[in-house]
């Protein structure tokens, strides 16, 4: 079986499903339906998901059936999160610096939301 495509191959935007049919009595239903964003994985970042349940979130384990390093499971799990629509490790740490500056005094609160935003 194929995987979806989730990116239009001309011009990359978000592509979505319009029809869902039955393989058994052929009943088909039509409209608008957004995938979700495990579609957006790879196979082998679905098949690291699967492997991180089955070894219950324990990246020791992990890393022995994989063969791999801790700076690596984390580094892929990382990535995996960020693909789900999730901050990563390092835009979680820079937002605690930043309330961490306004309870210090170091800036304003109009100044920490300049910076959440990105700007200097």
């Amino acid at each position: 079986m194929n995987k979806i495509v989730t990116k239009c191959p001309a011009c990359g935007e978000e592509m979505y499903i319009t029809t869902l049919k039955c393989p058994a009595c052929d009943t088909e239903v039509k409209g608008t339906f957004y995938l979700d964003e495990f579609f957006k994985l790879s196979r082998e970042q679905l098949n690291f998901i699967k492997l991180f349940i089955k070894n219950r979130g324990n990246l020791s384990d992990l890393g022995r059936e994989l063969n791999l390093s801790y700076p690596t499971l984390r580094s892929r799990l990382n990535e995996i999160a960020k693909i789900l629509g999730y901050p990563t490790e390092e835009e979680r740490i820079d937002k605690m610096e930043i309330l961490e500056r306004i309870e210090r005094g170091e800036v304003t609160p109009q100044e920490a939301v300049k910076l959440l935003k990105g700007g200097e």
